[in-house]
């Protein structure tokens, strides 16, 4: 298995985060959990990035949080996109695509 770099990451981790809350409300393990799998384990968010991360969307109204029980009987906050996140989602993707077409322009370009 081969690591991500942490700056490639960091760049996506707004669209990736936004992108897992589309399917629905989740709290923090759970998303990091969620990216984890749907990446086949090559993408893996840290705590450390996470957070601070959730913390900016929330400010920034992308995503709104509440409290409530996880599976594991425990408390934690569970995060939801709100319909500025849902149009920041949007804007991420284009963005995304925008770039990856770039790379592989770059990439084709002998």
């Amino acid at each position: 298995m081969t690591k991500a770099k942490n700056d490639v990451l960091q760049g996506t981790l707004a669209l990736l985060v936004l992108k897992t809350l589309a399917r629905g409300a989740m709290h923090g393990y759970g998303i990091t959990v969620h990216i984890q799998r749907v990446s086949n384990e090559v993408l893996r968010v840290e705590e450390g990035s996470l957070y601070p991360a959730l913390h900016r969307m929330e400010q920034d109204g992308w995503i709104s949080a509440e409290w409530g029980i996880s599976e594991n009987n425990r408390r934690a906050r569970y995060y939801q996109l709100t319909a500025a996140g849902r149009r920041q989602l949007a804007e991420e993707e284009k963005s995304w695509s925008r770039l990856t077409q770039a790379v592989a322009s770059v990439l084709q370009t002998a």
